[in-house]
């Protein structure tokens, strides 16, 4: 258990180190919470503050940078550059891997997403989670299924940068069609149909139903899970050193 710790604080600390990772961990988001609220905080058509729909909204698109973008490319520059195959002859086997990878990625996006609220709170005048054990929930579980997709990239991609490529292009559509930037209320009916099959669209929507108080849906959740048992179930099974 020691050692899996020490493995999680030297990610931690070379995650901090890396400018780009730390700079969209940390400080993209927060540009981000700027220009939405530049013009004010005017209510959306469904009536919640446009602060209140941001936040949350913008702690899915911190995972997502963690998950889809920074955690790939962590494994598969590895891989590329031989590390793993020398872990390979150590006891980290995949799973320990790939544990210690995401939760210091996680940590990278709790940062984040502490900055993004606490801004929210002393700026804009965001309104504190009406349910924040459902607002946890949902970013746990957001951060489980988008995890387990970015572990399969970094399975599976061969280099950093095919990773980093890939990843972005995952990760655009995403957050533009799942609500992640572009608030539901606003979207045509197209466009919000098709970001209803964005695996990141679960976790959006749960975060904003948490926050405003509204009942978890067990659908929504469910899905989250499955995304997570899935795709990291092939992870593991699909991983190359």
């Amino acid at each position: 258990m020691k050692g899996f710790g020490n493995v999680v604080a030297v990610e931690l600390k070379l995650g901090l180190r890396d400018p780009m990772s730390a700079f969209f961990a940390l400080a993209f988001p927060l540009i981000m919470l700027w220009v939405k609220l530049r013009g004010g905080n005017k209510p959306l058509s469904s009536g919640v503050p446009l602060v209140d729909a941001t936040v949350p909204m913008l702690a899915a698109f911190v995972i997502g940078l963690a998950t889809l973008v920074v955690l790939p490319a962590t494994l598969a520059g590895y891989r590329e550059r031989g590390v793993l195959r020398r872990l390979r002859a150590t006891p980290a086997a995949p799973g320990m891997l790939f544990g210690a990878q995401w939760i210091a990625h996680m940590l990278l996006a709790v940062a984040g997403t502490a900055l993004i609220v606490l801004t929210g709170f002393l700026g804009y005048g965001l309104a504190a989670p009406a349910s924040p054990a459902g607002v946890l929930l949902a970013w746990l579980l957001g951060a489980l299924s988008l995890g387990a997709i970015g572990l399969l990239l970094g399975a599976l991609v061969p280099t950093g940068r095919a990773a980093t490529v890939i990843g972005l292009g995952l990760f655009f559509p995403m957050v533009f069609l799942s609500g992640a930037v572009i608030p539901r209320e606003t979207m045509s009916g197209s466009m919000r149909a098709i970001g209803d099959l964005m695996p990141m669209a679960p976790a959006v929507q749960a975060m904003r139903d948490g926050w405003a108080g509204a009942p978890a849906s067990a659908a929504t959740l469910g899905i989250m899970v499955a995304i997570a048992v899935v795709a990291g179930g092939v992870a593991l099974r699909a991983y190359r050193w």
